[in-house]
Parts: C-alpha cells; sequence; structure tokens
C-alpha cells in the first residue's frame, strides 16, 4: 500500500473526516471538528508532492499544473472513496482529502425530520440544500436520491464536481456526471439535462447565476430540482439566489422563486457531547403560501418568524433544532450556546 493510502487507512480507522497534506507541515486530521496534527516530521514540498500525484492521474496533474488547483475523487479498495482538493500555497502543494462513506445512509438513519421526505416526494419544484463547507450536505443530498430510488420509478440526472457517493439503481434509472471528465461546467450539464428526458435533477453546486436560472427553469417546468449553496439560513439562500441576478432580472426571479421553490434545508454540524462524531443542526423552510408572499414581495426578513410559527407545516428553526438536541443530551449546552451566537450573529 502506498504511503498517502496508509495514511487515508489510518484515518478512517481513527474516525477522522478529513486528511490535511500540506508542504512543510506534517500530514493532520480533522477529528470531530478539531485538527490533530501526526506525530511525524514535516513533508519537504517534493514530498508533499509526492504523496498528492499518487493519487492523480496523469491527466489530473497536467490540469493541476495548469490550474493550480483541482477538485476529483479517488478510491482505495477496502478503504473507501474520498473527495480531494489540491491546490497551490506559500510554501507549495496542499491537498484536502474528505472522506466519502460508501453506504448512503436513509434518511431515517441520518434522523432527518419527515419534512425532507415531504419534499422529496414532490413531483417538481426547486429543494436547495445549503450550509458551508463540510457541513453534511452531500450526506443529505444522497439521502433524498436514494428515498426517490426506493420508493419511485424515474431517471435521476446528478451534476457533481467530483461525484461522491456512487447510487446503484434499484427502481431508478441513475445517471451521474462529473464536471471535468463528463462535462464542461454545471450550467452546460443542466443545459443538456433538460433534453435528456429527467424526472431528478440533483446539482452538486448552483455556482452562478445561469446555472441558478436554468435550475429554476428546470423546477418550472415540471422536474424535481435539488441543489446547493453555501449560505448559512433559509432567508440568506433567497437573498443570494436573487442577487446573483443582474439587478432589470431580479424581480421575475422572485417570482420564479416564490412559484417553483419547494423549501430549504439550512443544515449545520455540531460535536456530540459523547465525542463519537458529530450531528447535524437544521432550518427546515417549507414554501407555503404566506413564505411564497413574502418572497416575492421582498420580505425575507419577515421569513425567520413566520417559520418560528409554522412547525405544523413542518418548519424547524434552528434554534428549535438545537434546543432538540440538548434535551436528548446529544449536544451539550455549551456546543448550543456557541453555534446559537454565531447563528445570530
Amino acid at each position: 500500500m502506498a504511503a498517502i493510502e496508509q495514511l487515508f487507512a489510518m484515518m478512517v480507522k481513527e474516525g477522522a473526516s478529513d486528511l490535511h497534506v500540506s508542504s512543510t507541515y506534517p500530514p493532520f486530521f480533522r477529528l470531530h471538528g478539531h485538527m490533530i496534527r501526526l506525530n511525524v516530521p514535516p513533508l519537504s514540498p517534493s514530498a508533499a508532492e509526492k504523496l498528492i500525484f499518487a493519487t492523480m492521474t496523469d491527466d489530473q496533474i497536467r490540469t493541476f499544473k495548469r490550474r493550480s488547483e483541482l477538485d476529483w475523487s479517488y478510491k482505495v479498495e477496502g478503504v473507501g472513496r474520498f473527495r480531494a482538493n489540491a491546490f497551490v500555497q506559500y510554501g507549495g502543494i496542499a491537498a484536502v482529502y474528505r472522506f466519502v462513506q460508501e453506504h448512503i445512509r436513509t434518511l431515517e438513519e441520518l434522523a432527518l425530520p419527515d419534512s425532507l421526505r415531504f419534499l422529496a416526494d414532490n413531483v417538481r419544484g426547486l429543494v436547495l440544500v445549503t450550509g458551508p463547507t463540510g457541513s453534511g450536505k452531500s450526506t443529505t443530498l444522497a439521502a433524498l436520491i436514494a428515498h426517490i430510488n426506493n420508493t419511485r420509478k424515474e431517471h435521476i440526472i446528478t451534476i457533481e464536481d467530483p461525484i461522491e457517493y456512487v447510487h446503484k439503481g434499484r427502481n431508478c434509472l441513475i445517471n451521474q456526471r462529473e464536471v471535468g471528465p463528463h462535462t464542461k461546467s454545471f450550467a452546460g450539464a443542466l443545459r443538456a439535462a433538460l433534453r435528456e428526458d429527467p424526472d431528478v435533477i440533483m446539482v452538486g453546486e448552483m455556482r452562478d447565476y445561469k446555472t441558478m436560472s436554468l435550475a429554476l427553469t428546470a423546477a418550472e417546468t415540471g422536474h424535481l430540482v435539488f441543489a446547493t449553496l453555501h449560505t448559512n439560513n433559509a432567508a440568506k439562500s433567497i437573498d443570494r439566489v436573487v442577487d446573483s441576478f443582474p439587478a432589470e432580472q431580479q424581480p421575475q426571479v422572485r417570482v420564479m422563486m416564490s412559484e417553483s421553490l419547494l423549501g430549504i434545508v439550512a443544515q449545520t454540524l455540531l460535536p456530540r457531547s459523547d465525542q463519537k462524531g458529530m450531528v447535524p443542526a437544521l432550518e427546515v423552510m417549507i414554501a407555503t403560501p404566506p413564505i411564497r408572499n413574502l418572497i416575492r414581495e421582498n420580505k425575507g426578513f419577515q421569513i425567520p418568524s413566520v417559520m418560528q410559527t409554522n412547525a405544523r407545516h413542518g418548519m424547524m428553526t434552528y434554534e428549535t433544532s438545537v434546543k432538540l438536541l440538548v434535551q436528548s443530551g446529544i449536544i451539550s449546552p455549551a456546543t448550543a450556546s456557541n453555534f446559537m451566537q454565531t447563528a445570530s450573529a
């Protein structure tokens, strides 16, 4: 087993979520949210390059040298799959590898609320899963796709960068496309997907207004679309989409959002009180008629108060989610307090 693969095996055994390889530093694991330095000598730039390039194909190495950054995935037989990002920094090359569970956990196994199942059971509309990097968005999306795969007979297309969870069709035909090897861009693949007879489209990330526009169009024209954004809550997610468009188009986009949006799931991971990993805290917004009116009238600042009073419709605020986690003993009161201070800032 190559040296980098030995690090992957150790990472999985220790239960770490990420491996950091960086020139002039020893390798680090991220374990339960904390960076843990391995007790080995620092890596020279050439040693770090050798480790990282061992996980790339020749084409990927050439692309990295041209762009100075690269997203890709790597699999070690008997160990697991890893989502990778390499980049150039002051001391030389660096890379981060995230362990991706091969087993796709169900909505029940993730203890996600029933409102997410309701969102997945729709046949058309837009569902956004949002949160910072490393908040479990990909795991939630995989569970939503798996639910559809188990309960419906449809055509699912995913557009990812890179492919993380590999889905095996049960009742559904699932085609997974990766930006780079299979398509030049999210927008290009999404535009093509509209001609590929899909029922469900999953967009790994909406990075620009072209992709957002196509996602809204797909949702409006009878498809169920899942997509992610790097935003912290529901109201900010709506503003992020609308503000990505030219000013003259924004009123029309608000109308499109108000008509096609099904719901928004915002999430972040918090350390468990038993120190056995992380658990998601969630905010769930369902696009009820009052929510749709607020989107259309550009009154997103009123959305949190509507969510607080509409738990019966499956909505949940971060405050409620964190309170339930504390009451169950899953997270500590101190963790909850620290998170809520950050979330309200």
